[in-house]
């Protein structure tokens, strides 16, 4: 009977296979979307203008292959509309499938000839064919026939004449088995067993399981019973599955007139169930691999785990399956281990193997599990060289010292979006490397047995009880090195697996066009112009980028004030937050120094651990383009020291378990940094103003005294400029005062950006100001705690009185203040608020303007200016500084960061006026 529905892999390369006029364009455009279909005639037609111009073939497939090649690059099913009917038509394209990973598939429309003719002649493009040509590719289609599964067509169709062509209503699109992107965890996976039992039992207790063996009632019954630990007395019961119930893959033999035992799991109200994955490699040179399988296969039978094979496994299948394997590597242990068990407990590891998936793609496409690794190319896909990767990895084809194959270090190259768990070769430790991560910890070898909990990233292990198989190469073979030739390691071997490969990077990662997801905006755009301005900052100023985790946001300035003599006043950036929805900020004194950003760790050894800096002190001081503040090393480390021993006076490394910390502050005075800057442009000013200024005014007065008309009011213009210039110098001058010594500097930090293993941006304005005022009174000579308000907007009685406070201080000639959301980052709004603005004084704006700028008609001017730019530029530098921040903390390669950072000082490129 006709079928109406075809089932194809999600991802496959589907070739309809027909004579000319058989329908496969009608077929195509009838099932199949106008984008997933490739045919060679329109291909014909864009290399020619003229699908029918047979002359532009070999163009047109070229340009076909081409666009296969992409499609199937980017995991899009692909159909191909075109005859087909050659084998070396058809050699291409099935290597591009191979090339690719993906599943080749063949849809053939089989119409008599007849037919095909009869459609050809009423499409008047086609009456150029000849009498031969539809016989001629018949013969070519009934060949085809015989070969197609050996050319690797894994999925054939053969649909005959038009009533089983037109039957087809529907395609359905079925999941490859590696795809489990709708299971979201939390997954605890674990790394190689290697018929550890004893050690496996010991790591699901610490992860919170209760593992039971209970008596086998029924030949078929596993005979074990695993629950999570806070179920245990509750209401963890056995179930007993129906007799219509779907069979797990792998153990779909068992009778349905038999029942088995399966662990039933109930957890909190709101709680996901966590689940197991195993990495595969349950057996061979332990001491107990069927007990091992034993309760892996209840566990996954139960609905509790999913396991991917390793390569021991597949040999033990191939041995069940009755093949010939070669008993090293422990293999002749499992063997003598299994002869004592039944033929039906052997039967249901055959068949459990043989239901194993080479790798899962889980979590929406970001955790893959595979026993040896898995390519970002290849997760999700499916063929032979995917499913060998999987179970061996890869080897450069080199023999080692101990006659190991040498492992190609896939995992160094790595740019994928997913995290991949992995294990194979057995390591000391679990380290990450470009969220790549190897578990295998050697517990056979007398080393560990070890989880990595998902999300959590939290690492689980639990020691070998002993040495069940003495390791061909010791797993800590670099480490016995150092130690037999009585020398201490090379700085290289000391740093992560990460901080080694982090130590050169890559100028493709932060050049041309960039589009940066982030948390808090869907993206973020970089412009190449931009980049490149950036790349020539960094390369040539910057100091070690091992040190660069953050780069803070520019701020903008509130809306121009209406109230004569003055630009700013907080009235304008109060009623913005209001505006936001906001019923707290918080206003912080602005200090005139030079924003920096301090990366400080508890000691040289922490730095190394952390940073991966050998060498080069205990942290650094930078400003916000990435470059070192200080120029004298000597100054660095005393400075650096004083603020370590205010961190431990304040018992601030054990509070917050870390031994390290990023700040964001402003170091004083602000001439420390700025001193030529201040020589060349702002006193080089005052200087000629108070030079100038009085002479012009005294000819003036003399001209005036003469009775010339007109000079009265260019006298008083005059004056008013000698004035403003005076005021101008004074400005300026607050803010300088000569640096000999650590004494002559302060610092005054006002956010605690980061520490090991978080981020503070959750915490409100008011804490970071509270804890850092704890370390500031530790040293009082160098540190200095911000002031600060909290301002309850709907308050006028607080609002007035923080206004108050602002004209006070500005008045005494501070710079004025910072005006911020009370949480860091609000909450619950529609956009994005500004992370903060500034509210500068009257006199403080002069060094920013020029003395000039209160006078009549200058004002007026500056009144029109358009900070849209500027808050859109600080709020997309406050979005890169917090996720490349975040990026860090979590473990991401430098280059993830990098790119954040990059950014930042890219968007210093913008067309915004500086003076905002």
């Amino acid at each position: 009977m006709p079928q109406d529905t075809l089932k194809l892999p999600e991802l496959s390369l589907v070739l309809l296979i027909g004579t000319s006029g058989a329908g496969k364009s009608t077929f195509a455009r009838r099932l199949f979307r106008a984008t997933e279909i490739v045919s060679s005639d329109q291909c014909r037609a864009l290399v020619a203008d003229d699908e029918n111009d047979q002359s532009a073939t070999p163009d047109a497939f070229a340009l076909l292959h081409y666009l296969v090649g992409l499609r199937l690059k980017r995991g899009l099913l692909t159909v191909i509309d075109a005859t087909n009917v050659q084998p070396e038509a058809r050699k291409t394209l099935v290597q591009l499938a191979r090339d690719y990973h993906v599943l080749p598939t063949a849809i053939i429309l089989d119409v008599p000839d007849r037919l095909a003719e009869d459609r050809n002649r009423q499409r008047t493009e086609r009456q150029h064919l000849g009498r031969h040509v539809i016989p001629q590719q018949r013969q070519q289609l009934r060949r085809s026939l015989k070969t197609l599964k050996q050319e690797g067509f894994r999925h054939l169709f053969h649909l005959r004449g038009s009533e089983e062509i037109d039957a087809v209503q529907t395609i359905v699109r079925d999941p490859l088995y590696s795809n489990r992107k709708q299971d979201t965890g939390p997954f605890d996976i674990i790394g190689d067993v290697h018929g550890c039992y004893q050690e496996l039992v010991q790591l699901l207790t610490e992860l919170g399981y209760v593992v039971e063996e209970e008596p086998v009632t029924d030949v078929r019954d596993l005979g074990v019973r695993v629950t999570r630990r806070e179920d245990v007395g509750r209401d963890a019961t056995l179930r007993v599955s129906s007799l219509n119930e779907p069979e797990p893959r792998g153990l779909n033999s068992l009778s349905n007139d038999e029942t088995r035992s399966v662990a039933s799991l109930h957890h909190p109200e709101n709680k996901p169930p966590r689940r197991v994955l195993f990495l595969g490699d349950l057996v061979d040179r332990g001491p107990d691999s069927p007990r091992v399988l034993r309760l892996v296969m209840s566990m996954v039978q139960g609905g509790q785990a999913l396991c991917v094979p390793g390569n021991h496994d597949i040999k033990l299948l191939r041995y069940l399956n009755g093949k010939q394997v070669n008993e090293k590597h422990g293999f002749a242990e499992t063997v003598q281990q299994l002869a004592s068990e039944s033929d039906t407990f052997k039967s249901q590891v055959r068949q459990f193997l043989d239901g194993l998936v080479s790798h899962y793609v889980l979590d929406g496409g970001k955790l893959v599990v595979a026993h040896a690794g898995m390519r970002e190319e290849m997760q999700g896909r499916g063929s032979g060289a995917v499913r060998a990767f999987a179970l061996f990895g890869e080897t450069t084809g080199e023999i080692d010292e101990f006659g190991l194959p040498v492992r190609y270090n896939w995992a160094s190259e790595y740019r994928g979006r997913a995290m991949v768990v992995y294990g194979h070769t057995p390591v000391p430790d679990a380290e990450w490397l470009n969220n790549t991560i190897d578990i295998d910890t050697g517990c056979v070898f007398g080393g560990r047995l070890t989880a990595l909990r998902y999300p959590e990233r939290e690492l689980v292990s639990v020691p070998a009880r002993q040495v069940y198989c003495e390791p061909v190469r010791p797993l800590d073979y670099l480490r016995r090195l150092a130690e037999a030739s009585n020398e201490q390691p090379e700085p290289n071997n000391q740093l992560s697996a990460q901080q080694q490969h982090d130590d050169l990077l890559d100028i493709q990662d932060v050049t041309g066009k960039q589009i940066i997801k982030t948390r808090l905006l869907p993206s973020v755009t970089i412009r190449e112009e931009n980049a490149v301005a950036a790349l020539e900052v960094m390369s040539r100023f910057a100091l070690n980028p091992k040190w660069l985790l953050y780069l803070p946001p520019t701020m903008s300035p509130s809306e121009t004030s209406a109230l004569p003599d003055l630009l700013e006043h907080p009235a304008e950036a109060f009623d913005y937050f209001r505006r936001q929805g906001l019923e707290r900020v918080v206003c912080e004194e602005k200090h005139m120094g030079s924003r920096v950003v301090v990366v400080l760790a508890r000691d040289e050894d922490a730095a190394r651990r952390r940073f991966g800096v050998v060498g080069e002190g205990p942290g650094k001081v930078y400003t916000r383009t990435g470059r070192n503040f200080f120029n004298a090393p000597a100054l660095e480390a005393a400075f650096l020291a004083r603020l370590q021993d205010a961190l431990t006076a304040s018992s601030f490394w054990e509070r917050f378990s870390t031994d390290w910390l990023c700040l964001d502050a402003e170091l004083l005075p602000w001439s420390a940094k700025a001193q030529e800057l201040i020589k060349n442009q702002y006193a080089a000013v005052a200087a000629a103003a108070t030079a100038a200024l009085p002479e012009a005014a005294a000819v003036l007065t003399q001209a005036a005294a003469r009775g010339l008309d007109g000079v009265e009011a260019l006298l008083a213009r005059t004056t008013a400029r000698q004035t403003a210039a005076q005021h101008y110098a004074e400005a300026y001058r607050r803010y300088c005062w000569p640096v000999d010594s650590l004494a002559d500097l302060r610092l005054a930090p006002f956010h605690l950006l980061a520490t090991e293993g978080r981020t503070y941006f959750d915490k409100d304005h008011a804490w970071h100001m509270e804890t850092l005022r704890a370390i500031c009174l530790q040293d009082e000579g160098l540190l200095r705690a911000t002031p600060y308000r909290v301002v309850h907007l709907q308050d006028i009685t607080d609002v007035e009185a923080t206004t108050q406070w602002w004209l006070d201080l500005t008045a005494a000639g501070g710079e004025g203040m910072v005006v911020k959301p009370y949480d860091f980052i609000p909450s619950g709004q529609k956009t994005l608020v500004q992370p903060a603005l500034k509210c500068r004084g009257r006199e403080y704006l002069r060094i920013i303007y020029g003395p000039d700028y209160l006078l009549p008609g200058n004002l007026e001017r500056l009144r029109e200016r358009n900070v849209k730019s500027k808050r859109n530029l600080a709020l997309r530098e406050f979005t890169l500084g917090v996720e490349g921040l975040e990026r860090f903390v979590a473990g991401a390669p430098l280059r993830e960061v990098h790119q954040c950072v990059f950014a930042v000082l890219a968007l210093e490129s913008e067309a915004v006026d500086p003076r905002l």
